[in-house]
């Protein structure tokens, strides 16, 4: 069920739920899925038997995570909050993060609406960093983040970030997808940035995949 104004599961779910499938998950692993719009992934880790808490800024969302939740016949906490805000102090085996990550022209204000699911900041980068910041407190030993973003907001730096809050990061899956609405829209801004080029006709999306050494 999607409700309106919530993100609808799309390629970057379908590609994360990719990576989220090839992860060993103990019965009872605690799971944590931040920015889960409809609870597509959060639900996916509970049939794996997780221990699953999902996050949402969008109080839309955490009702239409709920009621799938309820639907599927499957038990998640899921918490209304900015970030980790709602989990501070918590840790976990696993963390998915689908968060914001198109490169958005500057508007003097914040993403507002359902806008907050995809627009992140002149360089797409405005919540990947705080993650890259702050989830790394979160992890057990041993434990995984698995985040998918856009090649527009620089993989590179997510890894470099990842790396330097002493995890393991890099690039596990890669597809290329054709431009949606919200880049169709700003096409001709991304090609003046340089962020694509003449002949770019598709997006490629990534999953990086970072591991506290046990």
């Amino acid at each position: 069920m999607v409700l309106p104004g919530v993100y609808a599961p799309q390629e970057d779910t379908a590609l994360l739920a990719g990576a989220l499938s090839d992860e060993s998950l103990r019965p009872g692993a605690a799971v944590l899925d931040v920015g889960t719009g409809t609870g597509a992934l959060a639900l996916a880790a509970a049939r794996r038997g997780g221990r699953v808490t999902a996050v949402d800024v969008s109080w839309r969302a955490v009702c239409a995570a709920r009621l799938n939740a309820a639907r599927a016949g499957l038990r998640i906490r899921v918490r209304h909050g900015n970030l980790f805000t709602p989990v501070g102090g918590q840790t976990f085996d696993l963390v998915l993060a689908n968060p914001p990550y198109v490169p958005a022209p500057y508007s003097g204000r914040r993403p507002r609406g359902s806008a907050r699911a995809w627009d992140a900041g002149s360089d797409g980068r405005m919540v990947l960093d705080r993650i890259c910041l702050e989830a790394p407190r979160l992890l057990r030993p041993g434990g995984v983040l698995l985040l998918v973003q856009s090649a527009l907001s620089d993989p590179a730096r997510t890894e470099a970030l990842l790396r330097e809050a002493g995890l393991k990061a890099s690039v596990i899956r890669r597809r290329r997808i054709a431009f949606g609405p919200v880049l169709r829209g700003r096409e001709r801004w991304l090609r003046q940035r340089g962020l694509l080029s003449l002949t770019d006709r598709e997006e490629e999306l990534v999953v990086v995949r970072a591991e506290l050494p046990v």
